[in-house]
């Protein structure tokens, strides 16, 4: 039970203070979700282009080292650092379905 329906009720004033600060917690709730999916949405879109790009820099740099001679560096670091996210990715799946009826 609210006080005021014992007592007086607050001014208008200060049931539209309220109100108002009520809305525009809500409003900025909504505000910060609506960034949140766009940050989302455009880094899930730009994933197949980064791809791409890195893709056609690994061949750049192998096309380079064939003609300098020299060994790709980022095949080797890159080729380690793969390794480890196909064995988390592994690992995380093999966790997540352990328990499933599937």
């Amino acid at each position: 039970m609210h006080p005021y329906l014992i007592t007086a009720k607050p001014g208008w004033f200060r049931r539209t203070a309220a109100g108002v600060r009520v809305w525009t917690l809500r409003l900025l709730a909504l505000l910060v979700m609506t960034v949140l999916g766009a940050v989302v949405l455009t880094v899930r879109c730009a994933r197949p282009v980064v791809n791409y790009l890195a893709t056609r820099l690994i061949f750049l740099e192998l096309w380079a080292a064939q003609r300098l001679g020299r060994p790709p560096v980022s095949g080797f670091i890159g080729a380690g650092i793969t390794d480890e996210f196909v064995r988390e990715f592994h690992r995380a799946r093999q966790h997540a379905t352990a328990g499933s009826p599937t």
